[in-house]
């Protein structure tokens, strides 16, 4: 732990420390840093507390500090702190970390972990005799928290440590966490509450998170000083020309490697599986000295993760391509150097990435961004203004999931019988279901006891019975049967996996996979290019995505699943870098020129207007829209919009998107397209997409897997994920037609709209098209467009032959676009 701790400089009024904690830092040649201070004066008042902190900083000591001074000052036997963090690497990453000053002080405590790969005897025994502090999940926790001992495990309970607290507050991860924080504290009242993080951009809201009851003067606020500026480079080719086209900085694989030579260990990040794996494959290819590189993703088995893991802590690796399975604090100290291949997508994952170079606070980071194409450029060199800028992501808070909730309280139902108005009481001290209504509540509880009005008849899915107290005739709830507690112990967990789809014809021939959100989106009659073939979409069957060939054009070219989204922060400052001139001295020659030529044949967008760009290309008529909103809002306003060019008659062929910008073709002129950016699409052509595609469907599957109404797991068998898809999708059926307004149908929903077609920022780019679009017609494709337009027919290129066939195509489209005639 070496990054741990600071040269000696105690301040006074310091709370003093244990001579057995003393002599440790003593020892060491260190003192405790500043905030580690603040966070143990903070415990020894009882308060809980949320430390923002950059890497490097000693967040993870300042956590613990405290509960080792306590357990050094007043051993004790039982569990006394809980350590929850969003990765399982990184629990057994921080286990670690902790022994190694644990054992050189001499203190008798003992540190475990729980996650799912814990062996279940030692799982078993951990609850007979829990170690001193338990580093685990939230899904472990959860669990815990279903057995009926769990009263007497958590009693004595005094700190939970909640790392990276940005990485799952705002989502499902984080409700059922919260839930669980809402037990722990019934079941351990003197609990106290503490987060950590180094990349916050809106504390208060973390505070008010985090507190009971979502009460902010309950939680402290301790900020650490800031580390040293991180040494940040945007890699260029060597003649300065960067790429018109592609997204992955694949060019630069010669560059990456001369970097590695230059460096201890490398770590380089890939923001997709599929990119990682085609990385690793470039680097070994140019790596003529055989330096030993690795490879780490959440697709590899847990052994493969884990060998990969010890072999970087023990300095055997050069190299290692990522994603973001190692995005969280994982603490490798010979990793001197950090690579972004393609854009970062936000400055806090950027920064949270560039912290896991030398992680020394006093130390700078060591970065370097390889941009895929000119937009690229612009947004790398976006993150690392807001970096410099201190300016972070914003995070957005919702209310808490009901499927979420429906797994907590079938989690509380196990471990003992509940009163229904306590159980309401205790879930709205839960600061994503504060606002819970009492009407809601009882609905949640009406499906968990029935599974709902359509699926009453059957015994399955009534795994609660609701009975009347006979003192006071409260309403008491209780499992209806010891079998619904071992279903929910097999099958709770918040992450569902997605089976990929086989694209089959008829007759049963298989010609591959695509990821099923891609399947999801599209409904009968739509086109797409796979395997060098138009495909026409007839219906998806389960896990088969059933097609024939079409003479028809391609109206989807690509099949790629849900990506990162540019962030919007970096979007505005892309805009920006647009509109203002005066920054463009910053950029590359080739970069200013395109843009030059850009004002010049077309016009730059002020950065609160939505240009769009309607010219004729190969004997189509093509509309490109410059809304920075992101691949996934892009594609599925794509997908709206070819709907209406159809009922306009405008005969559309396809479309195609990054996440700059969104490229629609026909054989038609559109000569309107402020017709076609109407906000009511939101209300109209959206809501039949939904329906009529598979989204809706692949939403409900994943909240009747999280809800409990679908098991993935039974005693001695796991279904497969063809299994689990009919099983809903006949669910989803019967529903659809029967209850409509079912509870997980309207969790799905929320789903749809929200996660899987980020409908929010679909909304503010149509908002912004209202009075603000600037239409531009040309004669022939713009600068800007190059980049987007290459993506057409890419799939139908063989793929040995896609990259060349590529470069060849953004060469000629840049000829032609950077004509000034």
């Amino acid at each position: 732990m070496a990054d741990e701790a600071a040269p000696p400089v105690i301040e006074r009024g310091a709370p003093a420390l244990p001579p057995v904690v003393a002599d440790w830092f003593a020892g060491k040649g260190w003192a405790p840093r500043r905030h580690q201070l603040d966070m143990l004066a903070a415990a020894r008042r009882g308060r809980n507390a949320l430390l923002v902190a950059a890497t490097g900083a000693g967040k993870t000591l300042a956590g613990f500090l405290p509960s080792i001074i306590e357990l050094a000052e007043a051993p004790a036997e039982g569990l006394h702190t809980l350590y929850v963090s969003p990765l399982k690497a990184l629990a057994v990453d921080v286990q670690r970390n902790l022994l190694t000053p644990i054992e050189e002080m001499g203190l008798p405590i003992r540190v475990e972990t729980r996650t799912g790969d814990t062996p279940s005897d030692r799982k078993a025994r951990q609850r007979v005799r829990p170690p001193h502090m338990l580093l685990t999940t939230p899904e472990s926790l959860s669990l815990l928290l279903s057995h009926e001992d769990s009263t007497l495990l958590f009693a004595g309970l005094r700190t939970i440590v909640i790392d990276e607290v940005h990485a799952f507050a705002t989502g499902k991860r984080g409700d059922l966490l919260s839930l669980a924080l809402a037990r722990l504290q019934k079941l351990a009242p003197g609990l106290r509450r503490v987060a950590l993080s180094a990349t916050v951009s809106d504390p208060e809201a973390y505070q008010g998170w985090l507190a009971p009851h979502g009460d902010i003067e309950t939680v402290e606020l301790v900020l650490g000083d800031p580390g040293a500026e991180a040494e940040i480079a945007i890699m260029l080719p060597a003649d300065e020309r960067i790429p018109w086209s592609g997204h992955s900085g694949r060019w630069a694989s010669e560059n990456v490697m001369r970097e590695i030579e230059r460096h201890k260990t490398t770590l380089i990040f890939c923001n997709t599986r599929s990119l990682a794996e085609l990385i690793f494959q470039d680097l070994w290819t140019v790596n003529e000295q055989h330096l030993p590189i690795g490879i780490h993703h959440g697709s590899l088995s847990i052994e493969a993760r884990r060998k990969v893991e010890a072999a970087v802590a023990a300095g055997k690796l050069r190299a290692l391509v990522c994603t973001a399975s190692l995005d969280l604090g994982v603490d490798w100290g010979d990793v001197d150097l950090v690579i972004q291949m393609g854009a970062p997508k936000g400055s806090s994952r950027l920064l949270q990435r560039i912290g896991r170079a030398n992680h020394r606070l006093d130390e700078p980071s060591e970065a370097i961004l390889v941009p895929g194409n000119r937009f690229e450029y612009l947004e790398a060199r976006a993150a690392l203004d807001a970096i410099e800028e201190g300016e972070l992501d914003p995070e957005i808070f919702r209310a808490g999931a009901l499927d979420v909730l429906a797994q907590h309280i079938m989690a509380a139902a196990c471990a003992a019988p509940f009163r229904e108005e306590e159980m309401l009481d205790e879930v709205r001290s839960a600061a994503p279901y504060a606002g819970l209504s009492a009407d809601l509540f009882r609905q949640v509880l009406g499906y968990i006891e029935s599974g709902g009005y359509a699926l009453r008849a059957y015994d399955r899915f009534r795994r609660l019975t609701r009975e009347e107290g006979p003192e006071d005739g409260a309403i008491i709830w209780r499992v209806s049967h010891p079998r619904f507690i071992q279903q929910h112990r097999m099958n709770a967990g918040i992450i569902v996996d997605a089976p990929l789809l086989d694209v089959r014809f008829r007759n049963g021939r298989k010609l591959g996979t695509v990821e099923e959100y891609f399947g999801s989106t599209l409904s009968p009659g739509d086109t797409f290019f796979f395997a060098g073939l138009v495909l026409e979409v007839e219906r998806i069957d389960g896990t088969d995505l059933l097609v024939q060939a079409s003479s028809k054009s391609a109206r989807i070219p690509t099949y790629m699943g849900a990506r990162m989204a540019m962030s919007t922060n970096l979007a505005d400052r892309v805009r920006a870098f647009l509109h203002d001139r005066e920054q463009w001295r910053r950029f590359p020659d080739d970069v200013r020129d395109w843009l030059e030529v850009q004002d010049y044949r077309s016009t730059l967008p002020a950065p609160d207007q939505l240009l769009v760009e309607t010219f004729p290309h190969e004997h189509r008529h093509y509309m490109v829209a410059y809304s920075f909103e992101g691949w996934n809002a892009h594609q599925s306003l794509g997908m709206l919009i070819t709907r209406r060019m159809e009922s306009a008659g405008l005969k559309p062929l396809g479309f195609v998107s990054n996440d700059y910008a969104l490229a629609c073709y026909g054989l038609e002129p559109i000569e309107d397209p402020a017709a076609l950016f109407s906000p009511d699409i939101l209300e109209d052509e959206f809501v039949e997409w939904v329906q009529g595609s598979n989204l809706l469907k692949r939403a409900f599957r994943e909240v009747a897997v999280i809800g409990g109404l679908v098991e993935r797991q039974h005693p001695g068998k796991r279904k497969s994920g063809k299994q689990v898809t009919f099983s809903t999708d006949l669910i989803y059926d019967v529903l659809r037609r029967y209850e409509p307004d079912h509870l997980l149908l309207r969790a799905a929903w929320e789903d749809a709209r929200t996660r899987l077609t980020d409908v929010s920022r679909l909304a503010r780019l149509l908002d912004r098209a209202q009075g603000t679009m600037i239409h531009v017609p040309l004669d022939r494709v713009s600068p800007m467009a190059v980049p987007v337009l290459v993506i057409v027919g890419r799939e139908a290129t063989a793929t040995g032959l896609a990259e060349d066939a590529l470069l060849i195509e953004a060469e000629s489209l840049a000829e032609t676009a950077m004509r000034k005639d």
